[in-house]
């Protein structure tokens, strides 16, 4: 076992909380895992923690990146890898907080990823794509990939012109490569600690209010001034939940409230698909919460949890303040 540990769980369930607690008693330090919060000037819409919330302990992962970027998991993993290892070679806790559970899951377990090179074949297939529908690229999987072809939704255009790509840039199908990349023993051991409401209503309620208070903390402002200093729409970053309803509704195609209450819909439908990835997971330790959760008791659960899997220092979490 690493000094190290994983909190997941869906939107708005108090992953952040729980990681600066137990950062502060176990010297610990965070790194966010979360697709969006590594850009900069989106803070309201990605509910990034504040230097209040953070109470002196150092994040890391958040703002390392331009809104107009398009950013990768292969890329989040390169760069938050080393700062983990170096956490650990310091003698310091790592905490993992964040809920894309595919990037938290990628840097755990040490998945390559296939490069992404320059050399235009890519763009060749989004041209084709674009000229002929991506069913001409898929048709084009089907020849050498058949598995792929058949797992890959024909909506998934980005993940269909990846795995042509691929194969195209490695002569490995994307198949045979993903199998390959599971074959290699995980990088990190860590503990893993999952937050969860028991009722779905009280999730979603939850989230509700969450949206509410981005909404009033700015959030239309936020979008505005991105778009101000000249981020095009057409951005990764303003296909996160928040901006891109927003954007529809800067362009008249829905009302104020429509987007409001299509914000809600899409984190709620965000925290079903967070909470399908993350069962998959055996090794989470589920601390469940209800309506009104108490958090020193998700607190003591969590040391407990810590302790009985023989983590280092977790004597110390039951005697520290939250």
């Amino acid at each position: 076992m690493d000094r190290m540990i994983c909190i997941v769980g869906p939107t708005a369930t108090g992953k952040t909380r729980l990681a600066v607690a137990l950062a502060k008693a176990l010297d610990g330090e965070v790194v966010s895992c979360d697709s969006m919060q590594i850009y900069r000037g989106m803070d309201v819409g990605t509910a990034k923690v504040t230097a209040a919330e953070a109470r002196g302990v150092p994040h890391h992962m958040i703002d390392v990146a331009d809104p107009a970027e398009n950013f990768s998991v292969g890329r989040f993993t390169d760069m938050a890898a080393p700062i983990v290892r170096d956490i650990l070679a310091r003698g310091k806790t790592a905490i993992l907080a964040g809920g894309t559970g595919l990037y938290m899951d990628a840097l755990v377990l040490g998945r390559s990823f296939a490069p992404y090179p320059a050399t235009g074949k890519r763009e060749a297939l989004e041209a084709l794509a674009d000229r002929e529908g991506i069913e001409a690229v898929q048709a084009m999987l089907r020849q050498f990939d058949p598995a792929a072809a058949a797992r890959l939704h024909p909506g998934d255009r980005r993940r269909i012109i990846r795995a042509v790509e691929v194969y195209q840039e490695t002569g490995m199908t994307i198949t045979e490569h993903d199998r390959l990349s599971k074959l290699v023993p995980p990088q990190f051991r860590p503990v893993w600690i999952g937050l969860n409401y028991v009722n779905r209503e009280d999730l979603y309620r939850r989230i509700d209010k969450r949206v509410d208070e981005m909404i009033a903390a700015g959030l239309e402002a936020e979008l505005d001034a991105l778009l101000a200093a000249g981020l095009p729409e057409s951005a990764t970053s303003m296909q996160a939940i928040g901006y891109k309803e927003l954007l529809r509704e800067r362009r008249g195609e829905i009302t104020r409230e429509q987007a409001f209450d299509d914000i809600k819909r899409g984190s709620r439908n965000y925290a079903k698909r967070q909470l399908t990835w993350l069962r998959r997971n055996p090794e989470v330790h589920w601390i469940s919460l209800g309506a009104e959760p108490d958090f020193e008791e998700v607190y003591r659960r969590a040391a407990a949890i810590l302790a009985e899997a023989g983590f280092p220092g977790a004597e110390a979490i039951f005697s520290a303040p939250t």
